[in-house]
């Protein structure tokens, strides 16, 4: 620099994004990318492995989807100081980048999909969430379609389903398991597959096979999963209880209506806000649901739902059961009430975070961004959880990037080839002090200002 030789230059602005990139690799979080997740290119040792996937996720919290955003995705003068990398490139293109859109995707389809799924499922459990000492009790299990352009059949392996000859759909599925810790969540599971697989047969590995479910916790599914064979297994083999609804043709949901209508015993709903609904508690209603083997269903009760105004017929009553045989009909539907978190965040994935914005049809690259995504999002729910991020808990990242005003750093970050350099404004003063008129001069055209 003293002999002016310098590339580029910008001032220093703190970003909210690349804070909580700076608190996850504080907290060791970004680390774990790097213990769980093997490294396939056998002679590059220039760019840690961790560090491409942490670039890809602050790009997926930045919106930004192509893989041509990946290496610049950081840009706060700290997070780059403190991470130890940054990429400029003095002609103007990628073509001699340390990073080229080619050789990221070549790093990528070493990966097969499935690969990938197994890598986010294995980093959060066996190191994200004992680093941080993570532990959930309650999961949410559920899942939603990705739809893309239908006409398009070049996705690959993307199903197609059709309610009739005009509505059609293509695309894929995602199925999550969402662990309630803290009053919030974070998605601790996740399997992959086309849209016409049914949502249970996805998501059956989870439930059989998760080490996530532990003996003693709760899962929460809606109407998609029922499945007498499930509930079995999951009490009987993991000690895990389920709490779903029923559907409105099974002969345990008319007797458990019947028999709250008999005895009589209706009690207000815990939730203030549903004045017009009353609640009931109905035990014993195996025996009006058998499975294959009836010897092995187990028992569950029910907390029955009654609309004293309802809008349609179909809206007169519910049935919430749980195989949970010591909870009460306020504590049935009070944790059923937990359910539509899930439903927020793939709300929030799919409008903010793009999770069903894919710039390829190849599946290798389709998985690698969705799971680029929920580590993403994954980040963020840590961060609202943890000491320096609480103030944004139970906020949303688009609410919380509309409100924020950005803070300008008292540092300059100057780009030399392929290395830069972070100052403070005292630092390049007294640098600047120092070099003679020309060098100076150069400064100034750099800084825009000469």
């Amino acid at each position: 620099m003293r002999n002016g030789q310098l590339d580029a230059v910008h001032s220093s602005t703190k970003n909210f994004v690349d804070e909580i990139i700076l608190s996850m690799h504080r907290n060791k979080v970004l680390q774990c990318l790097e213990d769980g997740i093997p490294d396939k290119r056998a002679d590059n040792t220039t760019i840690p492995f961790g560090l491409t996937l942490t670039l890809a996720a602050t790009a997926k919290m930045k919106t930004k989807t192509s893989v041509t955003d990946i290496p610049f995705a950081i840009t706060d003068s700290r997070a780059l100081a403190e991470l130890g990398f940054t990429l400029h490139d003095p002609e103007g293109n990628l073509g001699k980048g340390l990073m080229r859109e080619s050789s990221l995707r070549a790093i990528i389809e070493k990966y097969a999909p499935s690969e990938l799924f197994i890598n986010y499922n294995n980093t959060v459990q066996d190191y994200i969430m004992p680093k941080l000492d993570l532990s959930a009790n309650i999961h949410i299990l559920d899942c939603t379609k990705l739809e893309v352009n239908f006409s398009n059949k070049n996705y690959e392996l993307a199903g197609v389903v059709s309610d009739n000859e005009d509505n059609k759909s293509r695309g894929y599925k995602l199925s999550t398991l969402r662990g309630i810790i803290k009053d919030t969540g974070i998605i601790e599971d996740a399997r992959f597959g086309a849209i016409n697989v049914h949502d249970s047969a996805l998501s059956e590995d989870i439930l059989y096979n998760s080490p996530v479910l532990k003996y003693g916790d709760i899962i929460i599914n809606d109407r998609g999963f029922i499945s007498r064979e499930h509930i079995n297994y999951l009490k009987s083999h993991r000690g895990v209880d389920t709490y779903i609804p029923l559907k409105t043709n099974m002969p345990a949901y008319e007797m458990a209506i019947s028999t709250a209508q008999y005895e009589n015993k209706w009690m207000n709903h815990p939730n203030k806000k549903r004045i017009n609904q009353k609640i009931a508690f109905v035990s014993n209603l195996g025996g009006f649901w058998e499975g294959d083997n009836p010897k092995d269903d187990v028992d569950f009760n029910a907390c029955v739902v009654w609309n004293t105004k309802p809008k349609t017929v179909e809206d007169k009553y519910a049935v919430f059961i749980t195989t949970d045989l010591e909870q009460s009909a306020k504590y049935i539907i009070r944790t059923y009430e937990l359910r539509p978190e899930i439903e927020e965040d793939y709300r929030q994935l799919k409008d903010f975070w793009q999770l069903d914005e894919f710039t390829s049809t190849k599946l290798t690259m389709i998985a690698f961004h969705i799971i680029c995504v929920l580590f993403g999002y994954l980040f963020f729910q840590i961060y609202t959880i943890l000491p320096e991020g609480e103030k944004y808990f139970h906020k949303c990242l688009p609410v919380i990037l509309k409100n924020y005003t950005p803070e300008a750093l008292n540092f300059i970050v100057f780009y030399i080839g392929y290395e830069f350099g972070i100052f403070s404004l005292i630092e390049f003063a007294d640098l600047y002090s120092e070099c003679n008129d020309g060098i100076r001069q150069k400064f100034k055209n750099i800084m825009g200002t000469g």
